[in-house]
This record gives C-alpha cells, sequence and structure tokens, in this order.
C-alpha cells in the first residue's frame, strides 16, 4: 500500500531500463472464464444467478449470507479481456438483489487495497470481511466484518490485480485511467445490481488505494450523470502526498511515538531532529493553519542531490529492505508470553552500547559532509535511517537479520507496518492456498488463465520500464494532493463527505503525514482544521480506541494500537469507525459554531505535542515462542521527561515566531 523501503522500488531502480524493457515479456495476458449458467445477453439482474456463490467453499463450516462474485469488464475499447474482479456479501437476505424501486436509501460499501497491484481479497480475508484465515489455514467467521453492517463489495483493481483479468497490451497507463476502468466496472455492476445506482456509496480502502480513490472521486465529479451516488470516501494510511513528504518527512515523530526505535536515546533524537530541520522537514501545524500552504517537498527520485537542503540522493537505489505500499498479510494471534531477559541478552546489549557510542560519535562529527551537514550516504532519508539504526543498535529489531516473505509481504524483526510486532521469522496469515484452491475458484467464478497472487508489480502502461517522472512504482500521476483542495471543493458542492483515517503503530504512511495533508487542503473554506484533534472514543468495551476530529464535512481519525491495515491490527476499534464515523455521522469530536467540541478534548493529556505515544510493550521472538520487551521504568520515565521540555521548547518558539510575524 510503496517504498516501505520497497521491495518493489528497490526491484524497479535496482534494474537498468534495458533490463526492465527485457522484463515487460513476463508481463501477463490473462482473460475470465466462462462457466456454466452464463447469460448471453447484455448485463441485467438476470446475472445475479450467475454470480451467486452457491458451491461450498472449503473449510467454510458455517453459514455466511448470500455472497456474489467473479469478473465484470471495464467497458474499456479494444480491451475486452480487462475486468474486474469482485465478491460481494448481502448485509441481510436479498438487500444487494433488491430492485432500484424497492431501495434507494441504503448505504452500500466498496473496499479497495492498494499496492499497486496488490489484491482487495487481502482486505476481505484478513481485515474487514466476513471470513478470516487463521494461522492454521482453517476459515473463521470475522465478528467485526463490516459487511455486518450494510452490503459491501471487494474489488481488484486495476485490471490485472489480483484475480482482476487484463491481456498483453491493457494495462492501465496512470490513475485517470484506473478511475476511467473503475467506473466502466461501476457501470456495468449497477446494471445486475440496479438498487446501487441509487443508494449511497461508501468508497472505502487504505494505503495506494489513497491515490485511486481521490482519482475516482473526481472523475464521477466530471460526470453529468455518474453511474453511482457518491455519498462519503474513507481513506486508511492511505498515499495522499508524494513518498518524501508521506514516508521521510514524519521519522521524528515516528521515534518520537516509538522511542525504542533508538533506544530511548536522547542524543539520537536530537540528530533526528537536527537532520529534520535541515531537511525542511520540520513543518509547524497550527489551528488554524498559518502561513499558507506548505510548500511540496522534492521527490527523492526527482532531484539527485544539489545544494537544496531537501535535495536526496537517490535514496531508493541504496535501500536494503522491504517497504512496498501494499497491505501486509496478517500477523499471527499467538499471545505474547513475558519473558526476563536472559544474562546472554544482558552481554548482547553491552556490545550494542559500544557500537552505539561510535555511531553517535561518528554522526555528530559534521565535519566534511555534503550539503552542510547533512548526512552524505542517507541524505534526507531520514526513516531508512532510523530503520538501519533500529537494526543495527535497538533490541529487540536487531536480535536478527531482516527476514522478508515477498508472497505475503511480511517482514520481520522490523515490521514496518506494524511497529509493536518484531517477531522473526514474522507470523504472516496466507491467504493464497484458500483462494487458489479450485473448489473456491470455481465458487467464485474466477479466472483459469492465472492463479491468484497477494501482490505483483504492477505494469502501468504495460511494461516495467518507468517513464520520466514516474513514482517508485511506475505510476506516472502526481500524488493527489496536487487537486485535494479542488477536490474537497467539489466534495462540498455534491454532498460528499470525507473520512481520513491512521493507525499510531504504522511508520509507512505515518499519522503526522496524513495530518499535514489534512492541514495543507483546504475545505469549506479554510484551510485545515481550526482545532487540534484531541477528542477521545472508546471500542464497545470501553477502552480508549484512540482520536476523533471532525469540521466542515472532514473527519480524523487515529486509531490507537493498530498499524497500517486498521480493520486488521484494532478490528474492534475499526468498527466503531465504520459504524459511527464512516457509516454513521456521529458528532464526536465535532467542532461546533460557538467553538466548543462535541465529547471534549480529553486526549490532550494523552498527546505529547502531535504525537500519541505508542504501546511500552514490543512482541519479539522466534516463531510461536514469544515475548515482550519493555525498557525499565526509570529509561521510559526520564524519556518522558526530555521528550515534554522539547515539546515545550519548541511550543514556546513557534510562539514567539508567531507573534515576531503578526502584523
Amino acid at each position: 500500500m510503496y517504498s516501505r523501503l520497497a521491495t518493489l522500488a528497490l526491484f524497479l531502480c535496482s534494474l537498468s531500463t534495458t533490463t526492465l524493457g527485457q522484463r515487460d515479456n513476463n508481463i501477463p495476458s490473462t482473460f475470465p472464464h466462462d462457466y456454466p449458467g452464463k447469460p448471453s445477453g447484455p448485463f441485467s439482474p438476470v446475472w445475479q444467478d450467475y454470480f451467486l456463490v452457491k458451491d461450498p467453499l472449503p473449510n467454510v463450516t458455517f453459514p455466511i449470507n448470500r455472497n456474489f462474485a467473479g469478473n465484470i469488464p471495464v467497458n474499456r475499447a479494444g480491451h475486452p479481456n480487462d475486468t474486474l474482479f469482485f465478491w460481494a456479501f448481502e448485509h441481510a437476505r436479498g438487500s444487494l438483489t433488491a430492485s432500484a424501486k424497492e431501495d434507494t436509501t441504503t448505504p452500500w460499501g466498496i473496499w479497495l487495497n492498494g499496492g499497486p497491484g496488490s489484491s482487495s481479497m487481502l482486505g476481505l480475508l484478513l481485515e474487514n470481511g466476513p471470513l478470516h484465515v487463521t494461522s492454521t489455514g482453517s476459515m473463521a467467521l470475522n465478528e467485526n466484518s463490516w459487511e455486518k453492517l450494510v452490503d459491501y463489495i471487494w474489488v481488484d483493481s486495476p485490471v490485472g490485480t489480483g484475480y482482476s483479468t487484463a491481456d498483453r497490451l491493457g494495462y492501465v497507463a496512470d490513475e485517470d485511467q484506473t478511475a476511467e476502468d473503475f467506473i466502466g466496472f461501476l457501470s456495468n455492476v449497477v446494471k445486475i445490481f440496479p438498487s446501487l445506482a441509487k443508494r449511497p456509496l461508501l468508497l472505502t480502502g487504505e494505503s495506494y488505494a489513497g491515490t485511486y480513490i481521490p482519482y475516482i472521486t473526481k472523475a464521477l465529479f466530471s460526470m453529468s450523470n455518474p453511474p453511482v451516488k457518491l455519498a462519503k470516501i474513507a481513506i486508511g494510511d492511505g498515499t495522499l502526498v508524494n513518498v518524501d513528504e508521506s514516508e521521510e518527512m514524519p521519522a521524528l515523530q515516528v521515534i518520537e511515538t516509538y522511542p525504542q526505535l533508538i533506544g530511548y536515546d536522547t542524543d539520537v533524537h536530537k540528530y533526528f531532529k537536527e537532520q529534520t530541520h535541515l531537511c525542511g522537514f520540520d513543518i509547524n501545524l497550527t489551528y488554524p493553519q498559518r502561513d499558507g500552504h506548505f510548500a511540496p517537498l522534492l521527490n527523492t527520485e526527482e532531484d539527485g542531490g544539489g545544494g537544496s537542503a531537501r535535495a536526496r540522493s537517490d535514496p531508493i537505489s541504496r535501500k536494503a529492505r522491504s517497504k512496498a505500499l501494499k497491505s501486509s498479510a496478517r500477523r499471527s494471534e499467538m499471545p505474547a508470553l513475558p519473558k526476563k531477559i536472559s544474562r546472554h541478552m544482558r552481554r548482547e546489549m553491552k556490545e550494542r552500547e559500544v557500537r552505539r557510542d561510535a555511531w553517535k560519535k561518528e554522526k555528530r562529527d559534521l565535519t566534511g559532509r555534503a550539503n552542510g551537514t547533512i548526512d552524505p550516504f542517507y541524505g534526507c532519508s531520514l526513516m531508512d535511517e532510523v530503520y538501519d539504526y533500529a537494526m543495527n543498535f535497538s533490541f529487540p529489531w536487531d536480535g536478527s537479520p531482516q527476514t522478508e516473505i515477498p508472497s505475503v509481504n511480511a517482514h520481520g524483526p522490523l515490521d514496518f507496518y506494524n511497529l509493536i510486532d518484531a517477531r522473526n521469522p514474522p507470523q504472516p496469515l496466507d491467504p493464497t492456498p484458500f483462494l487458489n484452491d479450485n473448489r473456491t475458484r470455481t465458487a467464485l467464478h474466477a479466472p483459469t488463465s492465472k492463479n491468484w497472487s497477494l501482490t505483483f508489480s504492477y505494469p502501468f502502461n504495460s511494461t516495467h520500464t518507468r517513464s520520466p517522472g514516474a513514482n517508485a512504482f511506475g505510476d506516472p500521476s502526481p500524488a493527489p494532493m496536487i487537486f485535494l483542495s479542488e477536490l474537497a471543493t467539489n466534495a462540498s458542492k455534491h454532498g460528499v463527505k470525507v473520512v481520513i483515517y491512521s493507525g499510531n503503530d504504522d511508520s509507512v504512511v505515518a499519522h503526522y503525514a496524513t495530518e499535514v495533508a489534512i492541514q495543507n487542503t483546504t475545505f469549506g473554506g479554510i484551510q485545515g482544521f481550526t482545532k487540534k484533534p484531541q477528542t477521545p472514543f472508546t471500542d464497545d468495551s470501553g477502552n480508549f480506541a484512540g482520536i476523533v476530529h471532525q469540521e466542515r464535512d472532514w473527519t480524523f481519525v487515529l486509531v490507537d494500537h493498530a498499524g497500517h491495515e486498521v480493520p486488521e491490527f484494532n478490528p474492534a476499534a475499526a468498527l466503531v469507525l465504520f459504524r459511527d464515523f464512516i457509516l454513521s455521522d456521529s458528532t464526536l469530536g465535532l467542532v461546533e459554531l460557538g467553538g466548543s467540541v462535541v465529547g471534549g478534548e480529553g486526549a490532550a493529556s494523552r498527546l505529547v505535542g502531535d504525537i500519541l505515544p505508542g504501546q511500552a510493550s514490543i512482541l519479539f521472538g522466534n516463531g510461536t515462542a514469544t515475548s515482550l520487551f519493555k525498557a525499565p521504568s526509570a529509561t521510559i520515565a526520564s524519556w518522558d521527561k526530555y521528550l515534554s521540555s522539547v515539546i515545550r521548547e519548541s511550543s514556546i518558539e513557534l510562539a514567539r515566531a508567531t507573534v515576531t510575524a503578526a502584523p
């Protein structure tokens, strides 16, 4: 869901253009399969029975709601085999197959995963769908499924992703074509399920869907007669901004959320704070936001390192670990078993301290550096440097070499998507055997011309050769931030509300980057939020679940104890997020006309500046032998005191600067 030290970015950047061109020979040409009973006429409700899943699914031994699945064309001229695969579940019997006259008011939802090139079956089977794959490969009913509340459809997009199909030259060229294809798909869906044309649509997704959804929304707004009635968009940990803004810029905030990454070392924090300033990443968020819109940060691949403090020195080609912006597979559900630190571990920690002292001495010696005092090796790829530091000097991440399982996009001990999980090897859940079982394939009317895979290197414009200006994944389209204010204006005109949410344990698209994007967007005639998000919300058991804030039809939710895939890592909180803030319009966190906030601002006591401190304990271990590591209480207390003083000093400096700048 992009450069998580992208497996994909690394692979693309490590190959020459010639080699990439040769790889084009391996781009698949796939097509849907015609199963018995396929109607011969145009799409209509007659097709409902064809797409109905009638055959039993392997290992599904419990009742599930009626569901429909298969491939539907995107209507792209000259590419009849370009289709999107869908799997739809009814909320109640007959709710999805109702006629246009029977229901025009009940909301329905669509879910998109990211990549680009990652299947949304990941979301269905590991996150917010009714079926979940377990650690043993069996299937279980998900008690927190979003389909319990409304009809929901999980869609593999763009063409060629997951069980979607594309001919050899039919892959999308850019995000405008992704949107055009998706609207073509929707125009056929509503012919099969007519009520969906008039019912309010909740368009939801995560990660690189943070690029898909704004482009789809923009395309829908441009139509005089769109095929669906869009009511709300919701994006989780999404790629609204470019690589630097989503990944490198918030490195300091990631450290402050999880200081375990630097072993609670205040000198190391000072180093990264200095680098953040030198790189121009120290953006001040104010409420209301002052000083106009932020200038976009330079893309690492567009400026290789001249004299600008914001220039980079081609960090992607150096990246030796994988963090492709795609949804990763769910981690094992094995509970943690606290253990004491062994004598051997203490000896290793002592040796690590010696190495760390040498590192700090080198880093604090600023002589002989290019670009002033910016680190000559990492440049402004600060998150990369944080990862390297953790894997070399910080327990438990330095305990073993990094392991990657590309087929399920799993990483350990440093899990970029979910920082609290440092197990190695990682313990992913894998839906591949279930989805490639021929019984499943037949039941879902899935293609026989390909096997399902969680993700693949998406060939934009049907080639692996990146065009000039394309991002690390070959996508030539600019990040949505470039038109987000315009989109917000049109959303207001069309009555479409916006929900943006983040998992606090995610370092791939850290929540601070998302909040910067919000504060850099004009909606309802005002730039950003006028008050700082700090209203607490709870799950249905009364546990603190995070922070919510709402103004002028925009909602931001920060979910505690959740990584990049929020419904995976904190399903109970995610269900509340969906029910109360996406499906419904809870006023919790809403700024009222007089300036008061519904639900108060009680989360302020939990915040340290713009940071919601992460979990104190880190899960680590080998396989199912897991433990929890927590630093001594004195270490944590010392860090908390230090960080509070740093935040207080920064607030004073900002206040002084504001007074000085005032007319």
